[in-house]
This record gives C-alpha cells, sequence and structure tokens, in this order.
C-alpha cells in the first residue's frame, strides 16, 4: 500500500528514539537490518535522504519493526537480536498483503494443535465460529447504529445475529455473516470524504464518498480504488499481523482455521481472530473520515486506477499496532481455551497458558480480569483549508482562520437576509413599525419635561447608559437588543419620548 518514491522524510538526525508506541516503520529502496556490536541498525530512505536508528539493547522501547516492501536485507542475526528482545517483525507488501511475521518464540502443546486439527469434529469450530461471527455482528450493529445512524441496517444485522444460535455448520455461520457484511457496508457506501478546500479540485469523484466496499479493479476488497478503502486494507494487514503473533505466542497454528477456509498462502486461524475486531478497525477509520480531512499528498493513483498509500502516511498508521495487538489477544486467548475443553488433559492443567493478556495470574491473585484497554494514536489534525498540519484543538492554519472567518460572517449574512424576507420576518416588521407609529402619535411634546433637552441627554444620560446593560435598555423602551445597543454606545440617539424612560434608569430625575 505504501508508494516506494516521492516520499517525505524524517530528518536524518531522527535516529535515537523509537516513538511511545514502540512501532518502527521502514520503507523506501534499500531497506538495511542488521546488527553491530550489539547494536540494531536500521536504515530506510531513498538515495541521499535517508533515515538511520541505532538501537542498544536495553532502554530501546521498539515492540514492533514493520518493513514496507522487499528491496533490501534482513540478517539473521538482527532477527534473533529481535527475538531476544521479544519484539515482533513485521514485513508487509506494498499492495496491503502480509509476507512475514515472526515473534517470540514460546513453548508449545502438542494437545492444543491436535485439538485445533480435529475442531471440526469435536464440534469446536462450530462453537468457535458462532462466537467469533457473534462478537463481529454485535460490534458492526454498534458502528451502524450509533455512528452511522442507519437503524434499519442495524436492525437487519442484529436479526442475523440472533440466527447464529441455530447455525448448524461453518458454512451457515458464514452465509450468516456475509448477509450481514452485505448491509453493513450498504450503510457506509454514500458517506462523504472529506478533503482540505485546496485540494478538492484535483479530487476524483469516486474518492469523494466511501463507495462499495468490493473493488472494480478485483472484485473483492482489495486493490482499493479510493483512499478510505485503501486506508482500510493496510490497518486489516497490520490487524492480520497482530492476529498471527497472538496465535504464535498461544501455540496455536495460524494456519488451520475454523471459520475461513484453508487456501494456500492464507493464514485462515489468522483472519478468523481479526474478525471481532474488524468493527473496532472500522470505527476507528470513520471517526478519522467524518472528523478530519484526509490529505491528497498522503496518497497516489496507479495507471490502472489502483489508490496507494504514501510511506509516510503507512508509517502513521502502522503506529496503531499496539492497539489492535491489545483487541485481538482476549480473542486468541479464548480460542484457544475452547480447543483446550477438548483435549484430555492432566488434572493440574485446566486452561491454557495466557501469555498474552496474563489473565491466569490475576485470575490466581483473587483479581477479576479486566481487558486492556487503549486508545488509538489520534489522526492527524490538518487544516480544512490549505491541508498543512496542525496541533490539537485547532481546525484552520493562522493563514487561512483570517480568510474562513470573513466566508462565515458572509454565510451568515446571506443567511440573515434571507431570513428577514420571510413572511413571518414582515409580518412582524409590520407589527413593530404599527405600535411604533402609535406611540409616536400618542406622545405630546407639551408634556414632555422642560429640563430634559437634548443636551442634558447628550451629556448626562447618554454617559450614564454605558452602566446600564443592553437587556435592561430593551426591557425599559420596549425595543429590539440590537437597538438598545445602538443606544447604549451612542451611535443612535432615540426619540425624545424615551429619555424619561433612560432618565429614571440612569437615576437622573432633577432639572438642570
Amino acid at each position: 500500500m505504501a508508494a516506494p518514491k516521492t516520499v517525505p522524510r524524517l530528518s536524518p538526525s531522527h535516529n535515537s528514539t523509537v516513538p511511545r508506541h514502540g512501532v518502527v516503520t521502514l520503507f523506501g529502496y534499500g531497506i538495511q537490518v542488521r546488527v553491530d556490536r550489539g547494536h540494531l541498525l536500521l536504515s530506510d530512505g531513498l538515495d541521499s535522504d535517508r533515515r538511520h536508528f541505532r538501537l542498544p539493547r536495553v532502554g530501546h522501547g521498539l515492540r514492533r519493526l514493520v518493513v514496507i516492501g522487499s528491496d533490501g536485507f534482513v540478517s539473521l542475526a538482527a532477527l534473533r537480536w529481535l527475538a531476544d528482545q521479544d519484539a515482533a517483525f513485521v514485513m508487509l507488501d506494498r499492495d496491503g498483503s502480509v509476507l512475514i511475521t515472526t515473534g517470540p518464540v514460546r513453548p508449545s502443546d502438542a494437545r492444543l494443535r491436535r485439538a485445533q486439527a480435529l475442531a471440526i469434529h469435536s464440534g469446536a469450530a462450530l462453537e468457535i465460529a458462532r462466537k467469533l461471527i457473534g462478537q463481529k455482528l454485535s460490534a458492526q450493529e454498534q458502528v451502524v447504529r450509533h455512528k452511522l445512524h442507519a437503524d434499519e441496517t442495524a436492525d437487519v444485522i442484529t436479526r442475523l445475529r440472533a440466527e447464529l444460535a441455530i447455525a448448524d455448520s461453518p458454512e451457515t455461520v458464514r452465509l450468516l455473516e456475509s448477509q450481514a457484511g452485505a448491509a453493513y457496508w450498504s450503510a457506509w457506501q454514500d458517506l462523504p470524504i472529506q478533503y482540505p478546500r485546496n485540494d478538492m479540485a484535483r479530487m476524483p469523484e469516486h474518492w469523494r464518498i466511501f463507495g462499495a466496499r468490493q473493488s472494480l479493479l478485483s472484485g473483492s476488497p482489495r486493490r482499493a480504488v479510493n483512499p478510505p478503502n485503501a486506508i482500510l486494507n493496510y490497518l486489516y494487514a497490520v490487524l492480520e499481523s497482530e492476529a498471527r503473533l497472538a496465535a504464535a505466542v498461544l501455540g496455536l497454528d495460524p494456519g488451520l482455521g475454523m471459520l475461513h477456509t484453508d487456501r494456500p498462502n492464507r493464514d485462515s486461524l489468522a483472519c478468523d481472530l481479526m474478525e471481532p475486531v474488524r468493527p473496532q478497525v472500522d470505527a476507528y477509520v470513520l471517526d478519522w473520515i467524518t472528523q478530519q480531512p484526509l490529505r491528497r499528498e498522503w496518497f497516489f493513483e496507479q495507471r490502472d486506477g489502483n489508490c496507494r498509500l504514501m510511506g509516510s502516511f503507512a508509517i502513521r498508521l502502522s503506529e496503531t499496532a499496539a492497539t489492535w495487538g491489545r483487541a485481538v489477544a482476549p480473542v486468541a486467548e479464548c480460542v484457544s481455551r475452547t480447543l483446550w475443553s477438548t483435549t484430555s488433559k492432566p488434572i493440574r492443567r485446566h486452561v491454557p497458558p495466557t501469555h498474552l493478556t496474563q489473565r491466569n495470574r490475576s485470575e490466581a491473585k483473587g483479581g477479576m480480569y479486566a481487558p486492556a484497554v487503549s486508545l488509538s494514536p489520534k489522526p492527524q489534525r490538518v487544516c480544512h483549508a490549505c491541508g498543512v498540519s496542525l496541533k490539537d484543538g485547532q481546525r484552520h492554519c493562522a493563514s487561512c482562520a483570517g480568510e474562513e472567518a470573513r466566508n462565515r460572517m458572509l454565510e451568515i449574512a446571506k443567511l440573515g437576509r434571507v431570513a428577514t424576507h420571510t413572511s413571518k420576518a414582515e409580518a412582524l416588521r409590520s407589527a413593530t413599525q404599527r405600535r411604533q407609529r402609535g406611540a409616536l402619535n400618542e406622545w405630546q411634546s407639551s408634556k414632555h419635561p422642560s429640563w430634559l433637552t437634548e443636551q442634558v441627554y447628550r451629556k448626562r444620560i447618554q454617559p450614564a447608559l454605558r452602566w446600564i446593560t443592553v437587556s435592561a435598555i430593551a426591557s425599559a423602551l420596549n425595543v429590539s437588543l440590537p437597538y438598545a445597543t445602538q443606544i447604549r454606545t451612542g451611535r443612535c440617539r432615540p426619540h425624545p419620548r424615551h429619555w424619561v424612560a433612560l432618565a429614571n434608569l440612569s437615576g437622573i430625575s432633577v432639572s438642570v
């Protein structure tokens, strides 16, 4: 999914620290991962614009090393260094598919893998399939109902989820899941995608909405034709790598699935474990594309129309790996427990190890296990006009804020002009004018106090009004708040019939 060229780079001096999320992503040509004098040396980039990392064995903070592409080399000593440090190595192809995943090696129990291989015959496969797809459909229903506000579609998904209880085979479960998926993605189809205003002229029409999840190029989600689907494909690849690692840590075979059928070059169990977590990825992408615009420079389009991610943007998405790893961990352990329940095992060991969540340790100490909750990295905020990066809480950069304010005021003024010419506004204005004309006709200048002259109003009453609230003036004179504001500031001098009320309001009641 990442672009092999024309990629913005970090400064070469950025070579001494690992981000807080513990994920380092390498891309470009001539990638190197090797060991020198006990340090892990990482290098990537293009031509003279390259990055270099040098990580010691202690205090490095590295948890995932992600390589995008296949141009370069990784030494055996580097793989051993990563294994010793309990750090995983993930290699993704540029189309978003997972090529290699390696993680910490732990001892496994052959009985668990035997139970996995016999799951179809023992009935565990059907139980696991129901459980995984039930969790997925429940999460999809929440996304559709609470984020997309499509209650009818959510009701369809809820009905299909209820039918899982009577599903008698994994094939039936797959059929219900596909029907729910068709309804689920139909709710996304017309979702508008935001881009900075300055980029809109360069955007193809099919980039401006989410569109169909099935690509016109492949007939499947692969080879996406617009940015939001390309983002989903890449994040699903990151999630798949985490699912593979989780299965391997627990001693399961990532290739022997319960729900997905056997296919060459596919780890079916990893795809099974992904299912309940996919809606979490969807919700993350949905929040991003509805709250923040996507920059045009994050994507590029190949000659056949395939939309790809630029390398710098792929790094940003790779930072979510730890989040999806924590989300898939309890799912993998639940599958492991279900399989373990079908084995003949010693009485002293009733449950398999929980290396991912440490659930057994928490329960042994008398505590109640609670899944770890962690927030994904926040989407990068960009200016809604020009697309430059912003700090949290900002919507426009300094150079665009003034123009946006002027545009908003013009739109507000336009709405105000339209509102003042409605039939209701005309009727209210006519009633006000009749009331004011009636008051003018009833007022008699002979009864006006002789001391209350224009000079008194200008020198004594008007200055005193600054201590009176606008609402008090409007209430005393039975006028509008804007007109009361003009009176208070002196931009408008009211009719003499109002001077007595204003004098009393200001505390002036003696003659000059």
